[in-house]
């Protein structure tokens, strides 16, 4: 049961009442942005509650259980709140939302009605929109480890060990959005960065970051090849940092980076098809032993 604090409940019980929403969302690098769908803007709790961006939202839904509830909001990028850029590098990916009744006319009236995360967001020409969802949604993610045979560890990270140094290098040619080469990164083998990270450091998309899905050795300059198109167009002199690549092998790990004691995989673990294969004559002393030593 939901407690109405004591004045906004004298106010809902009014012929006449002067409320709207307020929405304030917190990004994942910590910036908080506010939203009304009032004329005017609002403030309260040291966020300013912008009017500009017309936000409007549609039917909120809810069930008991652990049903992911949840709702939409529509609104259209503006310089003072959402923009394209930003939403495309990332940074609104699971933003914490929370969901306000407020009576515009007295903000110390409100109400706290939900809170949740930026789920799906949809672009079209200059305008969004955005699915917030409950706080349910936590129980539909995986949580724990998984036994797999490969690394659940990033290279470089806590649990793999590695200390990692970035290479930098520039932008010297463009193929279209997601290729380019660089001449700095002409002296490593071929393939030494697919499946690393590339983070850009200068140019119209600085912080972007994304994962490199090709690495060639084409003599005087590598070639790249990007999972992800970044929001803007790569333009030749960008620079950027790029780390090697690791495909989460224990040969990989053991012999490429001589990390094989920090490897967070079950290389050994059987598969499906040795679990339904069954047993034929001459496949040796199935003894219960380990089939490694």
């Amino acid at each position: 049961m939901r407690d109405i604090p004591e004045a906004l409940a004298e106010h809902l019980a009014q012929g006449a009442t002067t409320l709207c929403r307020c929405w304030s969302l917190t990004r994942r690098d910590g910036v908080v942005l506010g939203f009304t769908d009032h004329d005017t803007s609002l403030a309260f709790d040291g966020v300013t509650f912008a009017a500009e961006t017309g936000l409007e939202a549609a039917e909120t839904a809810a069930e008991l259980g652990f049903v992911v509830g949840g709702g939409e909001v529509a609104g259209a990028f503006a310089a003072t709140g959402l923009n394209e850029g930003d939403l495309a590098r990332g940074l609104y990916d699971d933003a914490r939302v929370a969901i306000w009744l407020v009576n515009w006319a007295e903000p110390a009236q409100r109400l706290l009605l939900e809170t949740g995360f930026v789920g799906e967001v949809r672009r079209s020409d200059s305008a969004f929109t955005a699915e917030v969802r409950g706080l349910a949604k936590a129980f539909d993610e995986e949580r724990g480890r998984l036994y797999t045979r490969s690394c659940s560890a990033d290279l470089g990270d806590a649990r793999c060990g590695l200390t990692i140094l970035p290479t930098p290098a520039v932008v010297n040619s463009m193929d279209g959005r997601l290729g380019f080469t660089a001449a700095a990164l002409a002296g490593f083998a071929d393939g030494h960065f697919t499946g690393g990270r590339l983070v850009f450091t200068a140019g119209a998309n600085t912080g972007f970051v994304t994962e490199v899905m090709r690495h060639g050795a084409n003599g005087d300059a590598a070639s790249l090849q990007l999972w992800q198109a970044p929001p803007s167009r790569i333009e030749t002199g960008d620079a950027f940092h790029v780390s090697p690549g690791c495909d989460k092998s224990f040969a990989t790990c053991r012999g490429r980076f001589g990390n094989g004691v920090n490897f967070r995989g079950f290389p050994h673990i059987p598969g499906n098809d040795f679990i339904i294969g069954g047993v034929r004559p001459g496949d040796g002393a199935l003894d219960g032993g380990s089939l490694f030593r």
